[in-house]
């Protein structure tokens, strides 16, 4: 039913997929007769009866029949009231979220329950052994392999998180039920689990009621990294080694990362304006605090694990080392504090407890005849407290844990326990006392284990409390840098690198192995050691992206400050001269004093934060709109000029190093220059010197699928990226370069998603050369990777597909001629989608009417705005509203218009047999077509002929009957062309997906029909409002997708 199906011809078991339908089914059932009544559960019956219907006759070709049943359920929802028609939304949008659980869940098991021929690891490298490629190469091929897939915050994710979680504990219980060894008392226990969280899920708003921030994205992706990726990833690398060594002798390196994870979350600036220079700084320090958690979760238990005495001198050294450490810090510590009680004269401690010591702290303790002298709380050198307004409390911990008063106030004794202090007082002294060095240490300690002092004792748990011990003044620096406190650790106590993390790792693995226990070195320890080498010290690092005339708009602030000119009125050559010659100079570009506007002084403040940061927390500096060398010379200028104005500051370099700049082609012009604007920059002797020197000799590459295939549709997009992909790779080559492409995949076809297997191997020859990065965005993040296991299943399809790319490219086209006629095809199909959409004036109003587009602002699902500029076109449109708009009323017109009129005109022409051969022997033009056919597979013309028919005014309903016309045109030709009778006949799991949610999703079309058609009467009826956002989250559940 989906977009995000792994592999197109993918089949699951439909008997246990219907039985789990059919119990959640029958439970909502019981929750809705117990939450809203009989009644209400008897005409929702009636009207998925009554849908189901009208499918089976439209399935046996009854059409008239069917459209009757149509016209009476389209009636009868008509009629209803508007709070029916919200719970009716309701309930529906529930069965079809609860089918998308049902689904997942059996993808899953079929997945961890089957041997997938030629998909698995093992069959893959067996594969490529058997095809000649020697085991050495195959070896060096899996450990320099190097995928990056970049999560995206791209408002396409439509439930709440909080419903997300209440899913994922749904699809866990049905695992469970699926255990053979179940009782019948457990599987009563398990039926009321799944109750109560059913009625949890009825009980919730399913709304968003604010939009998120950046911040909030950002958290939504770092916690698909705990809840999901931290499990799957060690299961991969295992699996993958495992299978590396049965077919090449060898296992993969512990720190061998083939797979990487990136983010754009809280980077992404291009067009949202709330992600601001802070943002993308707080975001980082997050991402970096999560990951020493994560880490500090799998110490512990690894100290617990490793008990054992035996261990070689280095281990032993260290520990000895660590022990010696520890002593001299005591004894600091105590010679402090006698030269403390010395200067204090403080009385020595009792030798016996006084009288009532035994009762509670509650107690009365205010008897002026005690034995003992009144103690001091630990941490009483602190500065004392400044008093204000009568007693309340004002304290600051400074970057060392110590209190400083903020007032001048003179110093007072901490008041004694049997003292009375109001609970103000009480709770700040307990704060005070919690976030000081001795009072933390002394809450540790109470969790911790003895250490022991011998060093001959467990000397693993002894490097590994070191360990623990910088990792939480790594978490506990991060804190203070999150809260702009001042922090003055010494770079010796906290992991600043994943490389001084993994440093006493390995030595305990390398340990471990030399007293033959590689048993338990290969289990925990070594998780945790690809965990490192994986997720490094931020799980994610985060690129930014900026829009290319926010360069030159801030260049043009700079130049004008100069007395240079104007920089954005100046042609190409001056720009890369100028550009060039500053980049060779060793002095700042920008001056302290300059004095400009809010918006440039954003940009300016996110190249700073970028040189503070650097490319130990930072990815990419992607330039979206990218269409000249000067766009990419001039964000490295900006860059090299923050980096020298941050270590002036700092008195020494800039941390990590410069980040690499990835500039981005996306309309169909940019992508037809991308391989003259690379070969450009390539000629310019700095910038080559420079990606050498800095970058590997590598060079990356961003192509956009979503605004290409806004601005001339898919097929063209599709054919236009190919190319210049080509091109760009040829132009890397002239120069010795290597070259990386990012791939900026949307989750829907017509944004460029589809099967992960298949969009690699449909890619140019020479490519995919071990190197690839892809976004991933939005629901898809979710869907692929929010359970382990369907995350493992995701990093195979990842790497088995590149692997082949690499080592056994895809095919080119066999003959010139195939080339010609796809030029001719896109040509014919760019023209036809560009009429329509750019140049029929009609078209505006007709979409504005035919989609709910303008009321999905009301979503909440993003934090950037839905278009980039105010204007109202399409242009500006961003590709998800676009897409998204049109998916909601199941005609999905930008992935397929214009395809039947390329495909029509070249057949017409007497190409047929040619475009067959073309199907069955190239990859990228099977690939294209196959997803085309999906797409068609899930458009629904009767239903969006309703939308034209109640919505749309009658002088453009005939332009809604052209495109339903040239729909069934291109549903003739990829028929004719594939030689399928039905589409989508190479997937009858595709097929029976589709068929088994039309009962509920028919009616949630209809229904949002009606609902669109009351509000544009209304629009200040909130509740209408509601009860359409709920219709688009239940179709969207159905499609599976949203943009």
């Amino acid at each position: 039913m989906t977009d995000i199906i792994d592999e197109i011809a993918e089949e699951i078991s439909f008997q246990g997929f219907e039985d789990d339908c059919r119990l959640l089914g029958n439970l909502l059932n019981d929750v809705l007769h117990r939450e809203v009544g009989s009644g209400f559960v008897e005409k929702l019956e009636k009207t998925k009866v009554l849908a189901q219907c009208a499918c089976n006759m439209r399935t046996a070709g009854i059409e008239d029949t069917a459209e009757l049943l149509e016209k009476q359920l389209a009636a009868e929802l008509s009629e209803m009231t508007l709070e029916e028609a919200l719970a009716l939304a309701r309930a529906f949008s529930h069965y079809l979220n609860l089918t998308g659980i049902a689904e997942t869940h059996h993808r899953v098991t079929k997945a961890r329950g089957t041997v997938q021929l030629a998909k698995a690891l093992d069959d893959t490298l067996n594969q490529l052994v058997q095809a000649g490629v020697s085991p050495d190469k195959l070896y060096e091929a899996v450990c320099k392999q190097e995928v990056e897939i970049v999560l995206t915050a791209h408002p396409t994710q439509i439930n709440r998180r909080t419903l997300q979680y209440k899913h994922i504990r749904i699809a866990h219980l049905l695992e469970y039920n699926d255990r053979p060894d179940l009782g019948q008392e457990d599987r009563e226990v398990l039926i009321e689990d799944l109750v109560r969280e059913l009625s949890s899920i009825w009980q919730t708003d399913e709304l968003r009621r604010h939009k998120p921030t950046p911040v909030d994205e950002a958290r939504a992706g770092l916690n698909i990294v705990e809840q999901s990726l931290w499990q799957a990833v060690p299961h991969f690398l295992r699996r993958l080694s495992n299978a590396l060594k049965k077919h090449t002798g060898k296992a993969l390196p512990l720190t061998c990362t083939p797979i990487k994870f990136g983010s754009w979350m809280g980077g992404d600036r291009d067009g949202n304006p709330n992600v601001t220079a802070k943002v993308t700084r707080d975001v980082s320090l997050l991402s970096r605090w999560m990951s020493i958690d994560l880490f500090l979760r799998e110490v512990d238990n690894l100290r617990f694990e490793l008990s054992m005495n035996q261990c070689n001198e280095k281990l032993s050294a260290l520990a000895h080392q660590i022990l010696k450490n520890e002593k001299s810090a005591e004894d600091r510590h105590e010679n402090w504090n006698q030269f403390k009680n010395h200067n204090n004269s403080a009385s020595p401690l009792p030798t016996q407890l006084p009288d009532r010591a035994g009762l509670p702290s509650c107690a009365d303790h205010n008897d002026v005849d005690s034995h003992y002298h009144p103690l001091d709380l630990p941490g009483s050198d602190f500065k004392p407290f400044n008093r204000k307004d009568g007693g309340g409390l004002s304290v600051k911990i400074d970057g060392n844990n110590n209190a400083n008063n903020s007032g001048n106030a003179q110093p007072q004794p901490v008041t004694p326990r049997g003292s009375s202090l109001n609970s103000a007082q009480l709770l700040a002294q307990r704060r005070l006392f919690a976030e000081s060095q001795t009072g933390r240490t002394s809450f540790h300690k109470l969790l911790e284990p003895s250490s022991s002092h011998i060093p001959g004792l467990a000397p693993y748990r002894i490097v590994l409390g070191d360990v623990k011990a910088k990792l939480l003044k790594t978490r506990r620096r991060l804190e203070l840098l999150l809260e702009d406190l001042p922090c003055d650790y010494n770079s010796g106590d906290y992991y600043e690198t994943k490389e001084q993390f993994l440093e006493p790792l390995l030595l305990c693995y390398d340990s471990l192995h030399s007293f033959g226990s590689g048993i338990l070195a290969d289990g925990r320890l070594a998780d945790l050691i690809r965990r490192v080498s994986t997720f490094g010290m931020g799980l994610m690092k985060l690129d930014l992206r900026q829009e290319s005339g926010k360069h030159s708009e801030t260049l043009d602030a700079i130049t004008k400050y100069l007395d240079m000119g104007t920089y954005s009125e100046w042609d190409e050559n001056k720009k890369v001269e100028f550009l060039t010659k500053e980049l060779k100079g060793k002095r700042p570009l920008v001056p302290t004093s300059i004095e400009v506007t809010p918006e440039i002084r954003e940009v300016l403040d996110t190249f700073r934060v970028a040189a503070e940061l650097g490319s130990d927390s930072l990815g990419a500096y992607v330039i979206s709109m990218a269409s000249n060398a000067s766009d990419v010379l001039a964000v490295e200028l900006l860059q090299k000029d923050a980096r020298l104005a941050v270590a002036g500051e700092l008195g020494r370099p800039c941390p990590g190093g410069t980040l690499r700049v990835a500039p981005l082609f996306e309309t169909v012009q940019d992508l037809r220059n991308a391989g003259s604007v690379i070969r450009k920059l390539l000629s310019i002797d700095w910038y080559r010197e420079h990606i050498i020197k800095n970058h590997g000799g590598h060079q990356e590459v961003m192509v956009g699928y979503s605004d290409s295939g806004k601005d001339a549709g898919r097929f063209s997009a599709a054919w236009e990226l190919y190319k210049a992909q080509e091109d760009v790779v040829a132009a890397c080559n002239e120069f010795g370069i290597k070259v990386t492409l990012f791939h900026g995949r949307g989750g829907s076809i017509g944004r460029g998603g589809g099967p992960t297997y298949l969009a690699i191997q449909s890619q140019p020859p020479g490519s995919v050369m071990g190197t690839l990065r892809s976004t991933e965005q939005g629901e898809m993040v979710q869907a692929k990777f929010g359970l382990p296991q369907m995350a493992v299943r995701q990093l195979e399809i990842y790497t088995r597909a590149v692997l082949l790319a690499t080592l056994r490219p895809p095919l080119p086209p066999k003959e010139l001629k195939w080339r010609s006629l796809m030029d001719e095809i896109s040509q014919i199909s760019c023209t036809s989608y560009r009429n329509t959409v750019y140049e029929n004036p009609e078209f505006l109003a007709y979409f504005h009417e035919a989609t709910p587009q303008a009321e999905l602002g009301s979503l909440n699902i993003g934090s950037r705005p839905t278009r980039r500029k105010s204007s109202p076109g399409i242009k500006d449109l961003r590709a998800i509203p676009w897409i998204f708009a049109w998916t909601q009323t199941r005609f999905v017109l930008p992935a397929w218009l214009g395809v039947g009129a390329g495909l029509k005109g070249v057949c017409e022409k007497g190409h047929t047999e040619d475009i067959r051969a073309m199907y069955q022997e190239w990859p990228f033009f099977q690939s294209t077509i196959d997803l085309i056919e999906m797409v068609l597979g899930k458009t629904d013309i009767p239903i969006a002929k309703h939308y034209d028919e109640v919505l749309v005014s009658s002088s453009r309903q005939p332009l809604g009957k052209d495109l339903r016309g040239e729909l069934s045109t291109a549903e003739e030709y990829v028929l004719l062309i594939t030689g399928h009778e039905k589409l989508s006949e190479n997937n009858r799991s595709l097929r029976k997906l589709i068929e088994s949610r039309l009962p509920y999703l028919n009616p949630m079309n209809m229904l949002q029909v009606e609902i669109l058609k009351r509000l544009r009467r209304d629009n200040e009826n909130k509740k209408l409002r509601d009860a359409l956002l709920i219709t688009i989250n239940g179709i969207a559940a159905g499609m599976r997708n949203t943009g």
